[in-house]
């Protein structure tokens, strides 16, 4: 339940609900939502929000964590628990002081109010009157209430009988000769007697203490009422033949411990005496003994010293405390302390005087306590009870004395013996006088010390949790007695403590009941009271009043047994709302009720007294029922429905924006009402584990399991959360909050409207665990019904602890709980299957007694399994069989959307261990759809999976179903691995199996499937099965991957060459030749060289002038990357600089291609690598002729340096024509670049001036020949520099020009005749040359010299020759 704040939030600014909106109310201000959901704060300025998500709005924050309605009322329930549990301890309002107010209703105007209620009226059968007044000594009579029965000593004789049996079967113990002086029923030490003795009945004569076993049985009987004990009690005595001597000692008070088992007893003197017995005799000692605890043992023997006429008059155990109290005859108390097995030892002696003086503190001076006071009983206060309080004495003015006793300081164990002992509070007698106007209330009256109401009081008894009866004699001639009784208001208390942090006052309530006899004993029939095992929570009655049946008390008269029971609230309410006639004097009523135990409270007992609570007393009938009378039922209805308040909005929590507005309504008391009423019906078995396993005795034997609550408790429960459902669901119109829509349209604001809808929740939440509860009642009966034993055997371990540790409250409450129900009811049907039932009975005798652990889904299910299990039986390989396998695949694709992963596993395992490998896949893959209809998880794995994600959790079971495909793949292949493919040119049944396998997962359009069996494929290291794999995902998948991992790239471009898409593979290459990716230059090179071959063959779809883009692209970068693979292999293999220069440059140039200008200028040109700068100009189309020019001139020179070093191989010439030539290739005979134009100078000037008569004499035009100059453009050249005397060629070194030309001249004339070409290629040619071999020979010394002279001659008439 939602409770208000202690303290309320700060409101924020202008967040009050006064600026007027739009609605459609007549009026009512809006409700301010929160402007920010995550925390109600605007991110800080200057931060991004997004945290780097690029993708922010397709992203999924995890919603808040909702709570289910069912959840929330079961945390309701807890918390009523919870605060019923924080009842008041004792010692909170009994504290030091004195009181006298009780609240006493009228007899006859407020009967109804009567906190007592006399049931019924036992007569003493008359065969024990006929001995009774037989008697010639001694007559005692006595109860043992909790066995329903009563007995009477007649001299020696004892006689027992059951007084609820109109007619009694009187048991007599007759044995005996001596006469009888007192009786008592205690409890027997353990391992004594057989189990089936439960008490032992001690028999005091003047001669000796007779044990007597008792055997009680009850006999259970059908009854229609939780309100009485129901049943047949069978009691057997039994001989023990234990005794012990008491001569001497005239034994008339016994007590027994229950917890040890011991016996405790006292004479006509104030001693102590313990009854020892054990099972067997000893050598020094028999079964049975006698202790004096207060003298020793020859005290008694000393016939001198005065004996005090002192005497024990009563004894009472404390086991929760290991004490003994006893009260003499001169007011004295003493407490003993059971500080072991077989010692008791004297604690503390509090004499009357110490009371008296103890007393004076609080009261100075009253007529009702004097120095003659006498205490007439005393009544033991368990630990349990109340941690300081220990004893309550009632004096013969029927004041009660509260003494509470210590420890001393510091002492924090309570089972060590008390050291002081102190009268703590003093409840006087009730006033004479009548009760107190409504204009004061009694509790604020000066306290009565002065009534004679109690006085000539005999006896008294207080029973936990605070009942008091006080026996009164009127000193008639008839000696008869009244009883007053008493209670705690239970109610006034526990709303004290709610609403007030104060030390609470004693509310009482009492009553008078005229017996008209004399009292002879009085005993608890019921059980003792606790509503808890601690003093706080433990006085609760109100808690328990539906759980437990209320405490009734025998009294036993000389004329009959007199049943009082302790009257319940519901009771009280339902007597209360019925005796007053009129609307008027019902709402007095329920204002009174409201008033003395809150609105709370009030409608908690109107709904339970509507829903049949409270009790049907008729006159005369000992017989208790149900109340069935309609009109007060309907009275009840009534107050529920109109007195159960309204709910209310916390407006400061809603504008402080933490919660939605719905969140901070309170609900009604009424809801509250609900709640505790619920509460308590299911009280005793909300923490309660549902299971009890015992171990078996006999080693190998399977283990025994019970249910920890008996059946007959949960169908109680059951039967009244069942009315509790009818009355809901009948009255649902009239209750503000079930109403349903209609009930919106009487609200007068927007506020009363969200305050509606949260009551609405509220009481909604709770209707439905309300029926959650009934349904899980069911199936706990169901599943004992089942035999559980067998149901366990088969359940894996996991699920046996679950089991274990399973609580009624989570069975109930919890999704765990849920889906262990699931599991199990799984576990039955699995189990009736087996045993051959039919499913379609089983499912529908689950759904009709708990239809939420078994819906139309499972029903599905369960007959999918069923034919799967019946598939199996029949062979798979079958036809019917197949047919089975089928329906049941059918089956399991109907709710593939509701199966767990579990289900889904045990189906798929069982379709491949019958090599249905097509159909367990198919299931998987749908099952795995299913749950993820949006398809959301797909969205979630391309947004990089961020964390915190809603998603993330569709994706983790969509990836388990994935995984179980796999798992089936690796079953499918290395099952048909063995198997041929082919048998006489039909594929075999393996292949075909396996086939239908491969062609499910292969055909699936599922994406993220496709991208996680790929995945799975390369983890296996299965890459041709991915390159085999048509399909267009697997394009995607690697396309995806492939800007991110180059072994993806690579597996790209082989996937489009398999498939002989060779254009696609190209741009692949191409990329990854481009690519960041730490590639080596080599690698590169390949993918360039292999993207320039797939780009050149033809591809479907491809145009040839997209292809020819390609290509020139990627031939572009292939020279780029070539000449940097030259750079590459000169760094390495250069002398110059430190290695880890040299390692540095060489790592920046063995990765991704660079730029042609980086690589000039950063390498080439920085290092002097002229041949490469050439080959930088060609690739660049440079055409700058003087750069060009400079670079050749520079590398002449360069390789001239190199070669003329003494350690050099080859000449200057011969390395020129090495490099020459070699350049030629790498240029391709440029006509930038490699130009005769320019490279015939350069070489004509530098062999003259550093080569000049160096090797043979035509090395040079060799060289030019050789490298591909055509003749023609080598005499133009020489032509020109000869005729314009170009430097150094001057004077005779234009001879070496001239014979160059001779040379080229004959060259070409040898290569027309081999060739039979033309001379010189025309006519006009050879005029050319000869005119130029006439100006030659003309020349002078600018000419030939003479061999070249006489080869211009031969050559000239050669010519002549041929023109002929």
């Amino acid at each position: 339940m939602a409770y208000a704040p202690a303290t309320p939030q700060r409101p924020l600014p202008g967040a009050f609900f006064t600026t007027p909106a739009a609605s459609r109310f007549p009026a009512g201000p809006p409700i301010r939502q929160p402007l920010f959901s995550q925390g109600g704060r605007p991110p800080a300025a200057g931060l991004d929000s997004n945290n780097g998500n690029t993708d922010v709005q397709s992203r999924q924050v995890p919603p808040p964590t909702t709570i289910t309605p069912i959840s929330r009322a079961a945390r309701t329930i807890s918390d009523v628990l919870q605060r019923e549990a924080q009842f008041p301890e004792i010692d909170s309002y009994i504290r030091q002081g004195i009181f006298s107010d009780y609240d006493i209703p009228h007899h006859t105007a407020e009967a109804a109010w009567s906190p007592f209620q006399r049931t019924k009226m036992y007569d003493i059968p008359d065969q024990i009157l006929d001995q009774y007044n037989r008697a010639e000594v001694q007559t005692m009579m006595g109860l043992f209430a909790e066995l329903n029965h009563a007995w009477v000593t007649i001299d020696n004789a004892l006689y027992l009988w059951d007084y609820t049996d109109p007619n009694p079967e009187v048991i007599g113990f007759e044995e005996q000769q001596y006469g009888i002086t007192a009786v008592k029923l205690v409890k027997p030490k353990a391992g004594v007697f057989l189990p089936e003795v439960t008490h032992v009945l001690v028999v005091a004569t003047t001669s000796e203490i007779i044990l007597i076993a008792v055997s009680s049985k009850m006999t259970a009987q059908t009854s229609n009422s939780k309100l009485e004990n129901t049943g047949v009690r069978t009691v057997s005595l039994y001989q023990t033949k234990m005794s012990v001597s008491t001569r001497g000692i005239n034994v008339q008070v016994i007590e027994g411990s229950a917890a040890t088992g011991r016996i405790f007893f006292s004479g006509k003197l104030n001693e102590v005496y313990e009854l020892t017995y054990q099972q067997q005799e000893q050598w020094f000692s028999g079964n049975t003994g006698k202790i004096n605890h207060t003298n020793p043992g020859y005290s008694s023997i000393i016939p001198w010293g005065t004996k005090s006429q002192e005497h024990v008059v009563q004894m009472v155990v404390d086991d929760t405390r290991g004490l003994l109290y006893t009260l003499s005859s001169e007011s004295t108390i003493r407490i003993f302390h059971m500080d072991g097995p077989v010692t008791l030892t004297k604690a503390i002696e509090k004499r009357r005087d110490s009371s008296l003086r103890d007393i004076s503190h609080m009261v100075t001076q009253s007529g009702l306590i004097n120095n003659s006071m006498k205490i007439v009983s005393i009544s033991p206060i368990s630990q349990k009870e109340g941690s300081k309080l220990h004893l309550m004495a009632t004096t013969q003015t029927g004041c009660r004395l509260f003494i509470s006793a210590t420890r001393g300081y510091g002492y924090t164990n309570t089972q060590t013996a008390p050291q002081s002992l102190l009268v703590a509070y003093i409840k006087f007698p009730p006033r004479l006088d009548p009760r107190p106007t409504n204009a004061q209330s009694y509790s604020e009256q000066t306290p009565e010390i002065s009534s004679l109401a109690l006085s000539y009081t005999t006896r008294s008894i207080r029973l936990p949790p605070g009942l008091f009866l006080c026996f009164v004699s009127k000193h008639d001639a008839n000696d008869v007695e009244s009883l007053f009784l008493s209670a705690p208001d239970t109610g006034r208390i526990s709303l004290q403590a709610r609403i007030s942090n104060e030390a609470g006052k004693y509310y009482e309530q009492a009553c008078w009941l005229n017996l008209q006899s004399h009292m002879e004993d009085v005993g608890l029939v019921t059980p003792p009271f606790a509503a808890g095992n601690q003093p706080i929570g433990f006085g609760n009655e109100l808690a328990v009043q539906f759980d437990e049946a209320p405490q009734e008390i025998a009294i036993l008269t000389n004329t009959g047994i007199h049943i009082i029971r302790r009257r319940r609230l519901v009771d009280v309410f339902a007597a209360a709302i019925r005796s007053q006639g009129g609307d008027e004097g019902l709402e007095m009523e329920i204002k009174k009720f409201i008033r003395n135990y809150g609105r709370a409270e009030t409608t908690a007992t109107a709904l339970a007294v509507a829903c049949g609570q409270g009790n049907d007393i008729t006159p005369g009938d000992s017989r208790i029922s149900r109340l069935s009378n309609p009109e007060t039922l309907e009275l009840a209805r009534k107050c529920f429905v109109e007195f159960g308040g309204r709910p209310s909005l916390n407006e400061n929590m809603v504008s402080d924006g933490q919660t939605q507005a719905i969140d901070n309504v309170r609900p009604s008391s009424r809801h509250e009402g609900l709640a505790l009423y619920m509460a308590r019906l299911v009280r005793s078995v909300w923490k309660a584990s549902v299971i009890t396993q015992e171990l078996p005795t006999i080693k190998g034997a399977p283990a025994f399991i019970k249910p920890t609550i008996l059946s007959g408790k949960l169908l109680s429960i059951q039967e009244d959360l069942t009315k509790l459902a009818t009355f809901l669901e009948k009255n649902k119109s009239f209750i503000e909050g079930l109403a349903g829509p209609e009930g919106l349209q009487r609200v007068a604001s927007q506020q009363e409207e969200i305050a509606l809808q949260g009551e609405h929740q509220a009481l909604h939440s709770l209707q439905k665990l309300n029926l959650s509860i009934i349904e899980g009642i069911s199936f706990v009966e169901m599943l004992f019904d089942e035999r559980v034993d067998e149901i366990w055997t088969v359940l894996e371990a996991p699920v046996q602890q679950r089991l274990r540790d399973l609580t009624f409250e989570s069975l109930f409450a919890s999704d765990e709980g849920k889906d262990l129900a699931r599991t199990l009811v799984k576990a039955i049907v699995t189990r009736n299957i087996a045993n051959g039932s039919n499913v379609d009975t089983v499912a529908e005798a689950l759904r009709r007694r708990c239809g939420s652990f078994c819906s139309a889904d499972d029903v599905i299910i369960f007959k999918a399994q069923e034919n799967l299990k019946k598939s199996a039986g029949v062979g798979a390989s079958s036809d019917m069989g197949r047919k089975l396998l089928n329906e049941s695949l059918k089956l399991f694709q109907q709710v593939a959307g509701a199966l767990s992963f579990q289900t889904l596993r045990d189906a798929a395992e069982q379709f491949a261990n019958l090599q249905f490998y097509a159909g367990a896949i198919s299931l998987a893959l749908l099952v795995a759809k299913e749950s993820d209809r949006g398809n959301r998880a797909l969205f979630w794995v391309n947004e990089n999976k961020p964390a915190n994600d809603a998603r993330e959790s569709l994706y983790v079971f969509r990836k388990e179903c994935y995984d179980l495909v796999h798992t089936i793949l690796q079953i499918v292949d290395n099952d048909t691995s063995s198997q041929p493919d082919m048998i006489d040119g039909r594929l075999t049944l393996a292949a075909t199996k396996r086939n239908e396998a491969h062609n499910v997962v292969n055909d699936s359009d599922d994406e993220l499937f496709q991208f996680d069996l790929y995945d799975w494929y390369l983890a296996q290291g299965w890459e041709n099965m991915l390159l085999a794999v048509d399909s267009p995902f697997v394009v995607q998948y690697l396309e995806k991957s492939s800007h991110m991992d180059p072994t993806r790239a690579d597996l790209l471009w082989r996937f489009h060459v398999h498939h002989e898409n060779f254009y696609d593979a190209a741009k692949v290459q191409f990329s990854l030749a481009q690519s960041q990716f730490a590639i080596p230059l080599a690698k590169r090179i390949e993918y360039l060289s292999k993207a320039k071959t797939n780009a050149s063959v033809h591809t479907v779809g491809i145009g040839r002038a997209a292809r020819t883009v390609t290509l020139y692209e990627v031939t572009e970068l292939l020279d780029v990357a070539n000449i940097q693979q030259e750079l590459l292999y000169c760094v390495k293999a250069e002398t110059r600089g430190d290695a880890a220069t040299k390692a540095k440059l060489a790592e920046a140039l063995d990765g991704p291609i660079l730029d042609i200008t980086q690589l000039y200028n950063s390498y080439a040109d920085a290092a002097n690598y002229y041949d490469i700068c050439l080959e930088i100009y060609q690739v660049a189309n440079h055409r700058n002729d003087a750069d060009i020019r400079a670079t050749w001139q520079s590398l002449l020179d360069q390789v001239h340096d190199l070669a003329a070093e003494p350690d050099s191989t080859q000449a200057p010439y011969e390395a020129i024509i090495t490099k020459v030539r070699d350049m030629a290739q790498r240029l391709h005979r440029s006509e930038t670049t490699f130009s005769p134009y320019m490279i015939i100078p350069l070489l004509e000037s530098y062999a003259v001036t550093k080569q000049h008569q160096v090797g043979p004499r035509t090395w040079l035009p060799d060289l030019f020949l050789t490298v591909g100059f055509s003749p023609e453009a080598i005499l133009h050249v020489l032509n020109d520099m000869w005729s314009n005397t170009t430097p150094p060629f001057t004077g005779n070194r234009k001879q070496i020009l001239a014979g160059h030309m001779i040379y080229v001249m004959e060259h070409w004339y040898q290569e027309c005749i081999r060739t039979n070409a033309p001379l010189y290629g025309s006519t006009a040619n050879a005029d050319s040359i000869k005119e130029l071999l006439s100006e030659l020979q003309r020349a002078g010394t600018a000419g030939p010299d003479r061999q070249d002279s006489q080869m211009a001659q031969e050559l000239s008439r050669k010519i002549m020759r041929s023109f002929r």
